[in-house]
């Protein structure tokens, strides 16, 4: 069969990512390939994956070094024991869209090469959904430094003798890619993104080679840029573009890494050998005045005048970011003015679930404060400021000017989820971070892959946590997987969530009746609470999820509506409003209800999925149903689960309407079912929780 591509792949310690890259190439739509895998002496599980795969699919070869030999060896050896018409070249911790070698291999034609588009970085892809593709022809050739997502004839690798230079670990592509800048005039491009880059930022990732040494990396490129022009000192157009090129790393990486490092005596030396040939050179790019004063000063070696300009520079830019928009503005402001004054140690903000609510443990810790008459200033922080909220807390907007001057000059942060990572914890601020849930569902790092709207989530998330002095846990459990999830070292208190206080309150009849007729809820009526999660992969947009309700209203209405209401409730990621005006006097939306401890106590049973509701609520010893309709999506796809669902849960998993009306219309005979594991999962998970985490907590962190 014609038309084979031989796919290089270059594997060291990527056994997080390798399996997603393989099984991407063999879902390709497009059969007709060959993969070759090197493994550069990996020493972690990577060799054994590609020999099992290798096992399965007569297509895949392995290659092992034995011996780390770096990228351009590990690519030289694929080239040469390389069968197809075609060469492409793929990393081990990437992965194709299963239509993007048929896009290459159909639009080449009686072209050399074409190239490929990558996902950008941060920007979440989806490469499972169809995607708009065309073509468009570019007169640019060399784009970028990279091999990646470019489809090559073999028989012109071989005419020009196209190998990687074996001498370089970080910049080893140019030596490939050089030589075709005089080959062709035009290069035709896909667009619409066919190959998504992992852009590694995980701190329990290894690193990739763009996050090695900078000063190493630097020496690297000087090196190279002097080989390469002794090489080509004949050819005018190479000279250029590796003049320009250089101007570009400069802006790009360098300016970036002298400001935030000092390694100006390490590197300024091999900086200013290349500054000298380019200024005895032409180049096309134009650069800023800026720029120009910069190169000056390194031509010049001048340390002390780089420094200055570097300052300034770093000022502008950020100066400028603050003009473009009222939040950048703010975040300046933040970091450059607010936390320079003096820092307020009688001051507490307080936010929960984003400034959406009043409530949860951060909503208790307060009140407890003020029945303390503790001597402190509180800041409530609210999406929408104005609630009716007990004592005198000033509230603020989040995100607001006065929030940014707030949470600067404030000594605690009292929050149940993540800060804005904008805000940068200063020298003596105490954050209480106070969760919000015991984890069903696997969090952050023991997640192996993402498929959240943010595809930054777990960097994202492990910078904020760093600023975390104290955590919240419910019981032993919770704080076994928040020291290895989270990477949390700082202090765990281990009282119960101040939250589940009011479970365990001696009024609890009373409230119920208070809340009942808050609520408009008739007092004779039992209440079905429907509390189900978000689903990571449904969404608009960061911070914006999608729900489907699955529940049949209409059918629970009339086979239980004379003796039941419901309550359904949302979590609070998802963005959607649900319409409940049909069904008046049976279901009601409590969505936007603050404090869902008080819909626990109103409720007779509580329906949920794989929401961490069912922890707190099974305090109370009532009935649980878990309505779990995508339970294998949910499980092996999208996060998987800490514990056995069908073994270790407290009540009967329900996959249909008709299965909730029936347990329902039997609930004491379910009950009754459940009881032993009910026992044991309420030793187990509710075993710490006393009525008193508040007092506890609030004694030890506001004394």
């Amino acid at each position: 069969m014609k038309n084979k591509i031989s796919i290089i792949i270059p594997v060291y310690n990527t056994e997080v990512y390798l399996k997603n890259c393989i099984e991407s190439l063999i879902n390709q739509a497009y059969s007709n390939w060959e993969a070759i895998l090197i493994n550069d002496g990996s020493t972690d599980n990577s060799l054994s994956i590609i020999r099992n795969y290798e096992k399965q699919d007569s297509r895949i070869k392995t290659i092992d070094l034995k011996v780390n030999k770096g990228v351009a060896h590990a690519r030289n050896t694929g080239l040469d024991v390389a069968t197809g018409e075609f060469i492409y070249f793929l990393d081990s911790d990437d992965s194709l869209d299963q239509y993007a070698l048929g896009l290459l291999i159909s639009n080449i034609t009686h072209h050399e090469v074409i190239f490929g588009s990558f996902n950008k970085r941060n920007k979440k892809v989806n490469l499972t959904l169809p995607v708009k593709h065309r073509i468009k022809y570019s007169k640019s050739k060399i784009r970028n430094e990279s091999v990646l997502n470019r489809l090559f004839r073999r028989t012109l690798v071989d005419e020009l003798n196209l190998r990687f230079d074996e001498d370089y670990r970080y910049y080893s592509d140019l030596t490939f890619l050089l030589p075709l800048l005089d080959y062709f005039k035009t290069v035709p491009t896909i667009t619409g993104y066919i190959y998504k880059k992992q852009w590694r930022k995980d701190p329990d990732s290894p690193e990739s080679l763009t996050q090695h040494d900078d000063v190493s990396k630097i020496k690297e490129y000087v090196e190279r840029f002097h080989k390469l022009t002794e090489l080509y000192s004949e050819n005018p157009k190479a000279i250029k573009f590796l003049c320009n090129q250089f101007v570009s790393y400069y802006c790009q990486y360098v300016i970036f890494v002298l400001q935030e490092q000092d390694i100006y005596s390490e590197v300024l030396e091999d900086l200013s050998s290349v500054v000298q040939f380019i200024d005895t050179h032409s180049y096309s790019r134009k650069i800023s005045f800026f720029i120009k004063r910069e190169l000056k000063a390194i031509r010049n070696k001048d340390e002390k005048k780089l420094r200055k300009l570097l300052k300034l520079h770093k000022v502008l830019r950020i100066t400028s970011r603050s003009l473009k928009g009222r939040q950048k503005l703010y975040r300046t402001l933040y970091n450059y003015v607010f936390t320079k004054l003096p820092m307020q140690n009688k001051t507490i903000v307080f936010e929960s679930f984003l400034g959406k609510n009043y409530s949860d443990s951060p909503k208790n810790i307060y009140e407890e404060l003020i029945n303390e008459n503790k001597d402190y200033n509180y800041i409530w922080v609210f999406a929408k400021p104005g609630k009716e909220i007990p004592g005198n807390a000033k509230q603020v907007k989040r995100l607001s000017l006065a929030y940014f001057y707030y949470m600067a000059r404030a000594k605690y942060w009292v929050s149940n989820s993540r800060i804005p990572k904008a805000l940068k914890k200063r020298e003596g601020n105490i954050y209480l971070q106070t969760w919000h849930g015991t984890p069903l569902k696997k969090l952050v790092f023991d997640m192996n892959d993402v498929h959240s709207a943010n595809p930054n989530y777990k960097a994202d998330f492990y910078e904020q946590s760093r600023r975390w002095d104290y955590l919240i846990s419910a019981n032993s459990y919770s704080s076994e997987i928040f020291q290895r999830a989270f990477k949390f070292n700082n202090r765990m208190f281990e009282y119960g969530y101040p939250r589940n206080d009011i479970l365990h309150s001696d009024n609890k009849t009373q409230l119920m009746e208070k809340f009942k007729t808050q609520l408009n809820i008739p007092l004779d009526k039992k209440v079905i609470l429907y509390a189900p999660t978000w689903r990571d992969d449904e969404f608009y947009k960061p911070g914006q999820y999608k729900f489907s309700l699955r529940f049949d209203l209409e059918r629970l209405q009339e086979e239980l509506g004379d003796e039941y209401v419901v309550l359904l409730r949302t979590h609070y990621f998802i963005a959607d409003h649900l319409n409940t005006e049909d069904f008046e006097g049976f279901a009601f939306n409590v969505s936007k209800y603050d404090d869902i401890s008080e819909l626990y106590l109103i409720a007779d049973i509580l329906i949920t999925d794989y929401s961490s509701v069912f922890f707190d609520y099974a305090n109370l010893k009532r009935p649980i149903l878990f309505f779990t309709y995508d339970l294998e999506k949910y499980r092996d796809t999208l996060r998987g689960f800490y514990i056995d669902m069908e073994a270790e849960l407290p009540g009967p998993l329900v996959f249909t309407n008709d299965e909730i009306i029936d347990s329902i219309k039997n609930i004491d005979q379910v009950k009754e079912q459940y009881q032993a594991k009910y026992d044991l999962f309420y030793d187990r998970f509710c075993g710490w929780e006393h009525g008193d985490a508040s007092k506890k907590i609030s004694g030890e962190v506001f004394s």
